[in-house]
């Protein structure tokens, strides 16, 4: 089986906690908190994620990763199960949060050319002192 194929089929909490870079009790905290839907089982009761599952989680740590809090990342998720063809809160949603990261990428780039001036101007300082 292809690494394609093994990421088509249902994986337990391991897999996929291991794919998406997380440990699995973080998976299973968010899944107690309502910021993933509860996942299906198998027949032995264990955790199932199918691809869809695995993309979901995969979104969310992106839409963490970039600020958004928890909650609204809550009712991301609640959107999508709410109305899985649904579209237009959630891209209502991702639209404000993106206008966020923008306004947040601005910010750190003026930021960083400062802290870039900062660093040529002590460089020629302490090229100077040598």
């Amino acid at each position: 089986m292809t690494n394609a194929d093994e990421q088509d089929q249902p994986a337990g909490i391991g897999e996929v906690a291991a794919r998406v870079g997380l440990d699995p009790d973080t998976i299973r905290y968010y899944e107690r908190q309502g910021v993933l839907p509860p996942p299906d089982r198998d027949a032995g009761g264990r955790r199932s994620y199918d691809p869809g599952a695995v993309h979901l989680i995969e979104v969310l740590l992106h839409l963490r990763d970039t600020g958004m809090p928890l909650a609204r990342i809550t009712e991301f998720t609640h959107l999508v199960a709410r109305d899985p063809a649904g579209v237009h809160e959630r891209l209502a949603l991702l639209k404000d949060h993106r206008a966020e990261v923008a306004e947040r990428i601005r910010t750190w780039t003026t930021s960083l050319h400062v802290i870039d001036q900062k660093i040529t101007d002590y460089q020629a300082r302490a090229d100077n002192d040598e």
